[in-house]
This record gives structure tokens, sequence and C-alpha cells, in this order.
């Protein structure tokens, strides 16, 4: 062979073997970047188990459905939400609830309104239940504020609303800040999750409050 086609095959050789080469460079740090995947951690609310009510001889003779929460979109999403206290608000990657904050927070009203034995029954409003009163509200704030301490925010506003007539006989506006016990996003979800279970109890009292005020009629005894 020529000495001119000899070089050409070589630097053909040489170059397919460096495209070879980063090829499989390219394959190997695309293998261990895969692999060294940050794991994604999961949340949730402390929920109230399905125990017996507690015994109440005279329980308010209504019942009472568990409605929607209404919120901004982060707050129907599983993102864990952070800000620095003023307008800049940002979501952790790795760090989720395990369902929308929204629906976390109706089941653990249902649950704890349920167990209270306050009410003749507690429902949710999917169900085919007729109920008296549907109780349903927004939430405002669901989240990390930065700070020293970090403080765990929660903002919401329930209100009750006659279903017979449909007007509105009681609203209750809840919002405080829970400092966290540490820095890292496990201490900001234990003082949601306490903070949260803090309103649920003053929205109870303060409807405990309302029918002692109104207290509802006794159903018609039959003849």
């Amino acid at each position: 062979m020529p000495r001119a086609g000899r070089k050409f095959l070589i630097g053909q050789i040489t170059l397919t073997s460096k495209i070879t080469l980063s090829l499989l460079a390219l394959a190997v740090v695309l293998t261990v970047g895969c692999g060294a995947a940050r794991p994604s951690k999961y949340y949730q609310l402390t929920v109230p188990g399905d125990s017996a009510p507690v015994a109440n001889a005279n329980p308010l003779p209504i019942t009472l459905l568990i409605g929607r929460l209404t919120a901004p979109a982060l707050y129907r999403e599983d993102q864990i939400v952070y800000s620095s206290g003023g307008e800049n608000m940002g979501t952790y990657e790795y760090q989720k609830w395990s369902e929308p904050p929204t629906e976390m927070i109706v089941e653990v009203m249902l649950r704890q309104f349920r167990a209270s034995g306050r009410y003749h029954g507690v429902y949710n409003l999917r169900s085919d239940i007729h109920g008296d009163f549907l109780l349903h509200g927004h939430l405002y704030d669901f989240k990390e504020v930065g700070g020293n301490p970090l403080l765990a925010r929660v903002t919401m506003e329930l209100e009750l609303r006659e279903i017979k007539t449909g007007a509105v006989v009681w609203t209750h506006f809840y919002t405080h800040d829970e400092p966290a016990s540490g820095k890292d996003v496990s201490a900001v979800v234990a003082a949601l999750n306490k903070n949260v279970q803090q309103g649920i109890a003053e929205f109870r009292a303060s409807l405990d409050q309302y029918f002692a005020e109104h207290p509802p009629a006794q159903p018609a005894l039959k003849q």
C-alpha cells in the first residue's frame, strides 16, 4: 500500500478509537450518575387511627360533612414548600409529602372530629351520606419560613355552612408560626404536623362554643 494510503488508514483508525473511547467514557459517567441519584424522602401528617369515638351519651343531633380545602397550586401538590419570610418561595426536590397537604389536612380533620364523639355522625363530603352542616375552608400557608429558628407556618380558615338554608353560620381563622426543633426538613415537618393538630383542636373548640350558644333542634319524637 502506498505510504499516503497507510497514513490515511492509520488516521481513520485513530479517530475511530478516540470516538469509541469518548462514547465509552460518556456511558460510564451516565451510569455512575444514575446510580448515585438521590432517593426521595416522603413525609405525612399524623392521622388519628380508626379507634372508637369518645363515649358521649348526648352527641349533637347533627351529621357533619367535611368538605374540600382549597389552596394555592403549590399546596395542592406533594412538594414541601419553603420561603425566606418574604415573597420568594421554593420547593425541595427530594423531600416530599406522601399526599398533597390539602388532602392530608382534610383527613386529619375528618378523623379528629369523628373521634371527638361530639356529633351524631361525621363523614367525608364525597360519601353518599346526607348531612346537616358542611365544614370546609381555605389553606393559605403551609410552609417552612427561614430564620433562626426555622418556623413552620400554617394559616387556614374554615367555615360552617348549614346545608338546608345554604347560610354560613360560623367562620374561624387560624394562623401560627411553630418553631422547629432543628435545621433539617424533618424538624420542620414535625413542627408543621404539631401546628396542624393545634389548629384543628382550636377549630373544634370554637365549633363547640358555637353549638353551645346555638344548640341544634332535637329531632322530633315519633308518635
